[in-house]
């Protein structure tokens, strides 16, 4: 047997049996030291269980948190990727929330690809037009300017919202 059959079969027999607890074990240890991926274990879990996200989602809320949030991720989750992938906040939370909650792929890869894409842009952009000096002051400050950032674009778009609906009812 070839070294990815072993590996596969290792990944199986290891980490299968724990399910849920196995994948994030696996994912854990690949992520700090290990360098088997744990996408094998993730496809024969999703292969027997297709709707697991479900049961672990329902174990940790529920069921009208979970509706809630499918309400407002289904209004605003084009606007939460772009949130979490431009500030600090963890963007793995919100990239496995849109599949569970099935956000539109297209305006999850939109908003993937103009916050992520923003948010090193700028870095590398400072970086360039201010070398070194820039990198400590990015290190203390950027979470923070980037929480601001987001603060004042949602309050122009608060503000954009309410103008508009003044000048509807105005019309009318």
């Amino acid at each position: 047997m070839s070294i990815v059959g072993n590996t596969v079969l290792w990944t199986q027999q290891i980490f299968t049996p724990l399910g849920s607890l196995g994948l994030f074990i696996l994912a854990f240890i690949e992520s700090s030291f290990f360098p088997v991926p744990p996408d094998i274990l993730l496809i024969i879990l999703a292969l027997a269980e297709p709707y697991g996200q479900k049961t672990l989602l329902r174990k940790l809320m529920n069921g009208r948190k979970i509706r809630k949030v499918k309400r407002l991720f289904n209004k605003y989750g084009g606007w939460a990727v772009f949130v979490a992938g431009f500030t600090p906040i963890p963007y793995k939370v919100f990239t496995i929330s849109s599949g569970i909650f099935k956000i539109n792929l297209r305006t999850f890869i939109i908003a993937s690809i103009f916050s992520r894409g923003l948010r090193f842009f700028i870095v590398a952009f400072l970086i360039m037009t201010f070398g070194k000096m820039i990198i400590e002051f990015i290190d203390g400050y950027f979470n923070l300017l980037s929480v601001f950032f987001v603060v004042v674009l949602m309050v122009v778009y608060f503000i954009y919202r309410r103008v508009k609906k003044r000048n509807l009812l105005t019309r009318i």
